[in-house]
């Protein structure tokens, strides 16, 4: 790495340790011991096709491209900081940013699975935020579902040539929203409404999330379009690697 590629990888390392650190209370994703035992098993169980997945197509980008292990570990430091500022939103979860989509954008949604999981485990036994029987349904809301969300709108939006940046906004925007939807659904369907089952709860969780979770997407969205810019001007080397800076229209 150059020296402009060093201040910027040093500002960002600053940057994730100042939020990293900051007290967050009562907040967390699906809280431990919230679900029910056999969801919290049938929710890991999903889950390890895509673990296994994104273990693969780690290992085999920094079989390929070695150097772009710094951008990696940029990214798991990334989905860290911005997903432990959280917003209290209703009893069992809460409302924040995932962080996630810029992760997908750079190595694809199956990488980000790894990613994610890595961070909710340090966040449960660290942080107390989320917590381990709640891991699998967490790790697929935030690190499975969103991502791939993100990755297929970013892929979409390239292929019918909207602009670059324009389409990361729209990625890690949409794929954080589609995290909470996923997140309404499986609460509710762990704890349904006795009058109008898991739809009607799914409404309710969404409706309480909605408030805060709206505009927290739309500052991810832009937040993740400032971080892009900044490696398109400091990583340039390692964007080419990854094929980032292949296609689309700037």
């Amino acid at each position: 790495m150059n020296v402009k590629e060093k201040r910027f990888i040093a500002v960002v390392a600053v940057i994730a340790l100042i939020f990293g650190f900051t007290p967050v209370a009562n907040a967390m994703h699906i809280m431990e011991g919230y679900l029910p035992v056999g969801f919290s098993i049938a929710w890991g169980v999903i889950c390890i096709p895509f673990l296994v997945a994104g273990y693969m197509s780690i290992r085999k980008t920094l079989k390929e491209n070695p150097k772009t292990i710094t951008l990696l570990a940029m990214a798991g430091a990334y989905i860290f900081v911005v997903s432990s500022l959280k917003i209290p939103s209703v009893t069992g979860s809460c409302s924040h940013m995932t962080g996630t989509g810029l992760g997908a954008i750079l190595f694809g949604p199956a990488a980000v699975s790894i990613l994610g999981i890595i961070v909710l485990l340090f966040q449960a036994i660290l942080l107390a935020h989320g917590g381990l029987t709640t891991l699998g349904a967490n790790t697929f809301s935030m690190a499975i579902a969103g991502p791939f969300v993100a990755y297929g709108i970013y892929m979409l939006g390239l292929k019918v040539k909207i602009k670059k940046h324009v389409v990361v906004f729209l990625a890690a925007a949409i794929g954080d929203l589609f995290t909470y939807c996923v997140t309404a659904f499986q609460l509710a369907l762990a704890y349904p409404s006795e009058s109008g089952g898991v739809a009607a709860s799914a409404v309710k969780f969404l409706a309480v999330f909605a408030p805060t979770q709206v505009p927290l997407a739309i500052i991810e969205g832009i937040l993740t379009v400032v971080i892009i810019i900044g490696l398109e001007t400091y990583a340039q080397p390692e964007l080419k690697d990854l094929g980032y800076l292949t296609g689309g229209v700037n």
